[in-house]
């Protein structure tokens, strides 16, 4: 027999196969990896001598400049080869739930500096097959650094879990105002409804569709301004953001549904009584999803300005549009829109607002923001008459937020059946060799920024 015969003929074990690839794809990840960090820091460099032409310095104090930028360089470096695991974070608070892990407030031990940590379970993520969204948002969030966007630091991860280490943002988030204030006036509104235009229209020029817009997902920073979160780590996980959950609705007949009219101020209770609830279940609620989300012929970034028109009604009525006492009905009232969106008499809003959120809740081929993004909504429309659009978010934010310290939680909720506690994944046995799952390789970040920023570690 000869060589080429008796290679042809050797069968290779699934094990050997899957070694193989796990083998390959770190190859091509690592030599792929190496190519986009040496153009990042010549990036870096080049942005450094531009800076340098603009501020006059003498060559004395720019030679001093780039010497700290190539001290820098090397820590990221001597960093970037540490491994970071949760061993070096303090778990302060546990400030967030949801179906597939939870959010802790944690404090970097070397450096005192706090962030969120947001702690996802790979055997979830594998099992409902959510692995595409999981990589999307960090995809995302290593991507859209600017104002606009909670700025992630670094994602590292063990054998059970995966780590988006954010910042924290410690004005809570747009459900809770809410919850709070029950209605904010139209002064307000129109502040928050476009300074999250202004968010969504700078993900779209990423070339990313959010499809996820509801007030849990718009945080508050420190001084009371809107920043994004969430992308792709809600869209699919929850039921109720896949299509499929409904698609055995979309047969079902008016008849099929109980529907008991309410007056505003018992819908409004209803809504608040089981808000909290629905944002920390595995179904979810389709109140903010439009309605071609929910049809089999695809949607484009019109979605989320549809989204935006919901939470701008939510802002001034109460509760949003479509909510019902259970999802199947608010399925139905969003497909039905055309009959189901009305303004209660009983709650007085301006013509321009109910004339804003008509042309945001709509045909999506007609709806404002499709075409040309947030410049159509500086282009003249009433309700955002005054609004200084390229300032918005230097100026004071229309609710100030109340923040004590940099680790103050208290625009949070209280978790006290999660365990404060990070679960250190199991140590391997004798002779065991524990690989990264390979469909999450490369899923290890670190920001520049967020490596060469020293803080001052804190006592708790």
């Amino acid at each position: 027999m000869t060589t080429a015969a008796a290679e042809s003929s050797i069968q290779f074990s699934g094990h050997t196969l899957d070694k193989a690839t796990k083998a390959k794809v770190t190859l091509e990840n690592y030599y792929s990896n190496l190519i986009a960090q040496h153009v990042e820091r010549k990036q870096r460099l080049a942005k450094l001598e531009e800076s340098l032409k603009d501020e006059g310095l003498s060559e004395a104090q720019k030679q001093e400049k780039r010497q700290q930028h190539a001290q820098k360089e090397t820590e990221f470096l001597r960093l970037k080869r540490s491994r970071l695991g949760v061993e070096d974070f303090e778990p302060l608070k546990v400030i967030g739930r949801g179906a597939f892990g939870e959010v802790r407030l944690v404090q970097k031990k070397d450096t005192g500096h706090v962030y969120a940590m947001k702690i996802l379970r790979k055997a979830d993520m594998l099992e409902k097959e959510q692995v595409a969204h999981v990589r999307a948002e960090r995809d995302v969030l290593v991507e859209a650094d600017h104002q606009w966007v909670v700025k992630m630091y670094y994602s590292f991860q063990d054998t059970i879990n995966l780590y988006l280490i954010m910042e924290f943002l410690p004005g809570g988030d747009m459900m809770t105002l809410l919850m709070k204030k029950d209605t904010l006036s139209e002064e307000c509104t129109q502040f928050y409804i476009a300074e999250t235009a202004l968010a969504i229209d700078s993900i779209h020029k990423l070339g990313f569709i959010h499809r996820d817009i509801k007030p849990d997902n718009l945080l508050l920073d420190a001084r009371g301004h809107i920043k994004l979160s969430d992308f792709g780590l809600c869209t699919g996980l929850k039921k109720s953001h896949r299509t499929d959950f409904y698609r055995d609705l979309s047969q079902a007949k008016p008849s099929d549904f109980t529907s008991s009219p309410m007056d505003s101020k018992r819908r409004a209770e209803s809504w608040k009584k089981n808000r909290r609830a629905l944002a920390y279940s595995t179904v979810g609620t389709p109140d903010y999803i439009a309605p071609e989300v929910f049809l089999q012929t695809g949607y484009g970034p019109a979605c989320d300005w549809w989204s935006l028109g919901v939470i701008m009604y939510e802002m001034l009525i109460g509760y949003p549009p479509f909510c019902s006492e259970n999802p199947q009905e608010t399925y139905r009232k969003v497909m039905s829109w055309r009959d189901t969106l009305t303004f209660p008499p009983e709650v007085p809003i301006s013509e321009e607002a109910k004339e804003a959120m008509a042309r945001f809740c709509c045909e999506c081929e007609r709806r404002m923001g499709a075409a040309r993004g947030v410049d159509e909504l500086r282009a003249g429309v009433p309700f955002f008459r005054g609004v200084d659009w390229d300032h918005i978010r230097e100026r004071p934010a229309a609710i100030p937020v109340d923040v004590r310290s940099i680790d103050d939680t208290s625009n949070f909720d209280d978790f006290p059946d999660v365990k404060l506690e990070i679960p250190a994944p199991p140590q391997p046995q004798d002779g065991e060799v524990i690989y990264k799952d390979w469909v999450f390789i490369n899923y290890t970040f670190k920001r520049f920024e967020g490596l060469t920023q020293r803080g001052t570690p804190t006592k708790k």
